[in-house]
């Protein structure tokens, strides 16, 4: 229940503070008086979208806050708490709007729009002054009964289908795409790969094979070479090794007369013995180094082959090496896209199948609501002064060859809502067929059609406050008595707010409140006060005559209440 809407520097709106009670509440006032501005000010608590325009000319900011009693809805509670919003028996939203930002709040709590407006939709149903042209919309049909059927949790079940399956066929079209470009250089890869691996050269490779090469070309010298120079040092009867055991002879003769000659003995000695393994290598090395011009031919061909795959492919063999490692994990890749397509098919064809499952479900259930809220619309309608009203729910598929939903043998198209399309058709003559709502009914018909519409989801659904903006458009008379009647029916169960011009909805009002314009120095600004009994006939006789209100009207107007009281308005 809204207990109170308290309204600050909010367009023409100094400060007001409105008291609701239980029941049928109805707010009349002049055109322009600023009814539509408490509606502003109710679906900006409501986290709808606000302009620094509302703030009042010359204030700092507007404030807007709106109490209410949720009695302990367990569903409202839960909601509060996903917003780490502590429960409480009363909620109170807050809007602040400033120049430059608004803010706002739940029990104090900062909360984004987002949380406002989701708490709020647990707790209000706000009908706008042209809510009923949605009506006109065919899309807005197939959500009015999924409402009335409380179907939220069997469209919850498709829609979580519908999210995995669109997600499933993207992430294909991604691997797809990829598999495509790898496919293109499936062939070239493999061709490189069997080029690299027909030669397979190995890290250093090269450095080796030119140091082997360099050797091979020079080993005429390098024998004759290492000969000479180990007979030098080691063989013949002068040789250097020779010498220098002769100095280290004459060193030793020489220190034991000055032990001061002691010190370069050691390095003689050790030049000794690098002379002999010295001429040992060289004399070793002499009778290995053969030129082989067969493995000389073998490392040049060897050294063409690598260099031209470094031209073809960096330019170093580290380069080469690198490329292949590439190609060959680009290759492994592509193997595993295979695996992962077939894969991902598997779960494609899971998911479809579960997608197809819930969408025949929910319609198979549409079906179901759609026998009773016919029944349902047609006596409310009745109700409304249109007896003879006819009204339909009438179901189609878009048949498609590609189409998502498989059921039998058909492929049908899936929207976001499912597989069908819904469409309102309605009679409001005696003998006239049914044909499509948007294109049949008149201004007052669709009005009507609507509070039957939110009379009969009102049953079945939680709202505790529904509230109404002009209900009345394009109606009158006996008609206009009907609809104060149902909405006065309604409000037995439910919070009810109606703004409204005419007197026989106005009657029907547990609480009648008047918002008026006036002026006040050089500001002109609103308030709305409340009408006591007493006060009522006259305000009443007023929207009947207009600013002259003459004994005729005042007494029409008191005979209309009399009839209200009666239940006969």
């Amino acid at each position: 229940m809204l207990k109170s809407l308290y309204v600050r520097d909010y367009a023409l709106i100094e400060e007001l503070r409105v008291e609701f009670d239980a029941g049928l509440t109805v707010i009349t006032g002049e055109t322009g008086a600023g009814k539509s501005i408490l509606i502003g000010a109710l679906q900006a608590i409501l986290g709808e979208r606000t302009s620094p325009s509302a703030i009042r000319s010359g204030a700092a900011k507007a404030v807007i806050e709106g109490m209410f009693d949720q009695a302990d809805d367990p569903s409202v509670a839960s909601l509060l708490q996903e917003y780490a919003v502590d429960p409480a028996p009363v909620i109170i939203l807050r809007r602040e709007i400033t120049p430059s930002y608004s803010r706002g709040f739940i029990n104090d709590s900062p909360a984004t729009l987002q949380a406002m407006r989701a708490v709020a939709s647990r707790l209000i149903d706000l009908h706008g002054q042209h809510e009923h042209q949605s009506l006109l919309n065919v899309s807005t049909h197939i959500g009015l009964l999924d409402d009335f059927g409380r179907l939220g949790e069997a469209c919850e079940s498709y829609t979580d289908h519908f999210r995995s399956f669109s997600a499933l066929l993207a992430e294909r079209d991604v691997l797809t795409a990829r598999q495509r470009d790898m496919e293109e250089k499936r062939a070239l890869h493999a061709f490189q790969i069997e080029e690299i691996d027909r030669i397979s050269p190995r890290e250093g490779e090269e450095e080796l094979l030119e140091n082997e090469r360099r050797v091979l070309e020079h080993a005429e010298r390098l024998h004759e070479a290492s000969v000479r120079l180990s007979s030098a040092l080691y063989e013949g009867g002068d040789s250097i090794h020779d010498q220098l055991v002769a100095v280290r002879d004459e060193l030793r003769e020489l220190a034991e007369i000055d032990l001061r000659f002691e010190e370069i003995l050691g390095e003689i000695d050790s030049a000794c013995i690098v002379t002999a393994e010295t001429s040992s290598f060289l004399k070793q090395y002499g009778e290995q180094a053969a030129f082989d011009p067969e493995r000389l031919e073998e490392i040049r061909t060897r050294l063409v082959d690598i260099r031209g795959l470094a031209r073809k492919y960096g330019g170093t063999l580290e380069a080469v090496l690198e490329h292949r490692r590439r190609i060959g994990e680009a290759r492994d890749e592509a193997e595993r896209f295979d695996e992962a397509l077939d894969a991902l098919a598997n779960r494609i064809t899971t998911t479809q199948e579960a997608l197809s499952g819930a969408a025949v479900r929910l319609s198979a259930r549409r079906q179901e609501v759609a026998d009773a809220i016919r029944e349902a619309v047609e006596e409310e309608c009745s109700k409304l002064g249109m007896v003879d009203c006819r009204f339909e729910v009438r179901f189609s598929v878009d048949e498609d060859p590609e189409g998502w939903i498989l059921a039998g043998d058909r492929r049908m198209a899936a929207h976001a809502s499912g597989m069908d399309r819904v469409e309102f058709y309605i009679s409001t003559n005696r003998g006239e067929a049914l044909r499509p709502l948007a294109r049949v009914a008149s201004g007052g018909e669709i009005s009507r059609i609507m509070l039957a519409l939110k009379t009969v989801l009102a049953r079945s659904e939680a709202f505790p406050i529904l509230v109404f903006d002009e209900i009345d458009t394009g109606i009158s008379g006996a008609v206009a008595s009907k609809v104060g009647q149902s909405l006065h029916v309604l409000a037995a169960n439910h919070q009810i707010v109606a703004i409204t011009h005419l007197p026989q909805i106005a009657v029907q009002g547990d609480t009648h409140f008047v918002v008026e314009k006036y002026v006040e120095g050089d500001r002109t600004k609103t308030r709305i006060r409340r009408l006591v009994e007493n006060q009522r006939a006259e305000h009443l006789a007023g929207l009947m005559a207009g600013a002259d209100v003459t004994d005729a009207a005042l007494q029409s107007a008191q005979d209309l209440m009399e009839a209200s009281r009666k239940g006969g308005a």
